[in-house]
């Protein structure tokens, strides 16, 4: 069968592609951003914006341009709201376009990534966050399209490549843990193993009738339980954890929402106190076998790679907080907040006194904050090489006019060989961060 996959570039959209495409089926991917201009790729990628196409024709004119579909997964999802994109639009507007399409270009079958809600929200919708009144608007549409379809509720997905497990190793990994509550709240992560099999089934079953199931592993477990889990995957000892307030966890979601991520959000927090939770056989006689257990989430990946990727994902973001402080730190000591009388006086050896001195104090000021900003705000391993570039210039230039400094017992040259330590791994650990374009 040909099957469009919309969302094909994010965690669950590579994962469903892989195993359709073992499978014997020809794949095409919608995705956001193609990395070559399209039909020049292999699987075939079109531009598809969920952002802006909220029109039927769009689809249409997009989907006969592919010849016959036969199935179309929808796996496009966010988790934050931006001024650019809202649930309702991702989530409801989008799909309920593309399934209008879908029944004009004589699609089969849909299957819709969903999401899995409060155990209560039938009884109680008001509960509902807009994440989920827009997941639950397109299954609607969905069912009201005449098509067949699969839509699938998964509780949180577990992957070595997904950003949600990549954010619980990482938070598993820390020395010290603060806990929404006490940790209790109720979760049932599903693997995405199980995911795409469940997919699979249905497309191998000629009649495909239409079925609504809830993703969930064979189990459900505490929060805290959870990242015990991810913690005894690493091969890590117990992690010492500590209770924060929900009113300062509610705070920190909406502070959170002015930072570039999209994990701890209000609407993430508020799922996350309302259980996750499902029972487990539907999805089980589904796959013919009970889901995957915890202890089957990471089998045969070692523990000190998990470990590894695990920590990165917190120290390499706090060696550049820390190497950041350090710059604006010494920025502001050169500008005045250590005497100037003082510090020009550490230049007089080199032979500069006067307006030259005060130019080249400030100067090295300046660049020192701007070295702060680019190492918050421009990681990239240029940047890296050149602040070791500056710091090995400037302890040659000491070693040559002011070398009794190598000899202070407080060692304040010799602390440059940490600090260069530190711009040497984050220089081994930079990713190339440039975009791909059409």
């Amino acid at each position: 069968m040909k099957i469009l996959i919309c969302g094909a570039q994010g965690f669950l959209g590579r994962h469903i592609s892989q195993v359709l495409q073992e499978a014997g089926h020809e794949v095409c991917h919608g995705v956001r951003k193609p990395t070559l201009p399209e039909r020049l790729t292999d699987p075939e990628e079109i531009a598809i914006n969920y952002a802006q196409d909220i029109e039927p024709a769009i689809w249409e004119k997009r989907l006969r341009s592919l010849g016959q579909v036969d199935v179309i997964i929808n796996v496009v999802g966010i988790l934050n709201e931006t001024t650019e994109q809202s649930f309702d639009a991702i989530h409801r507007d989008a799909p309920a376009a593309l399934f209008y399409a879908a029944t004009r270009c004589g699609v089969k079958s849909i299957v819709q990534i969903s999401a899995l809600g409060a155990a209560n929200e039938t009884e109680h919708p008001e509960a509902m966050t807009g994440y989920m009144q827009s997941k639950r608007a397109a299954e609607k549409a969905l069912m009201a399209s005449g098509l067949s379809y699969l839509i699938l509720r998964p509780s949180l997905v577990v992957g070595i490549d997904g950003g949600s497990s990549q954010l619980f190793r990482s938070m598993a990994s820390l020395p010290v843990l603060g806990l929404p509550g006490r940790g209790e709240q109720q979760v049932q992560p599903v693997h995405v193993d199980d995911l795409c099999a469940a997919i699979a089934i249905w497309l191998a079953d000629e009649n495909r009738h239409s079925m609504i199931l809830n993703a969930v592993g064979p189990q459900a477990m505490s929060y805290r339980r959870m990242l015990e889990i991810y913690r005894k995957a690493m091969g890590m000892p117990a992690q010492c954890m500590f209770s924060i307030p929900m009113p300062v966890m509610r705070f920190t979601a909406s502070a959170a929402r002015l930072l570039p991520q999209n994990l701890l959000t209000p609407d993430s927090l508020r799922m996350l106190e309302q259980d996750n939770v499902a029972d487990a056989a539907d999805f089980a006689t589904h796959l013919g076998r009970p889901a995957k257990s915890h202890k089957d989430w990471f089998a045969g990946i070692p523990e000190h790679m998990l470990a590894s990727s695990a920590i990165a994902g917190w120290s390499l973001p706090l060696f550049r907080y820390v190497l950041a402080l350090v710059w604006f730190v010494t920025a502001a000591l050169s500008f005045g907040l250590y005497p100037i009388s003082s510090s020009l006086a550490l230049l007089q050896p080199l032979g500069l006194s006067g307006a030259p001195a005060m130019f080249m104090l400030m100067a090295a000021s300046t660049l020192d904050l701007c070295l702060g900003l680019a190492t918050l705000l421009w990681p990239r391993r240029i940047l890296w090489l050149m602040q070791i570039a500056l710091i090995v210039g400037y302890s040659g230039i000491i070693a040559i006019y002011s070398p009794e400094y190598y000899l202070h017992p407080f060692g304040p040259v010799l602390k440059n060989l940490p600090i260069l330590a530190l711009l040497a791994y984050l220089f081994a650990h930079q990713r190339n961060t440039r975009r791909v374009t059409k």
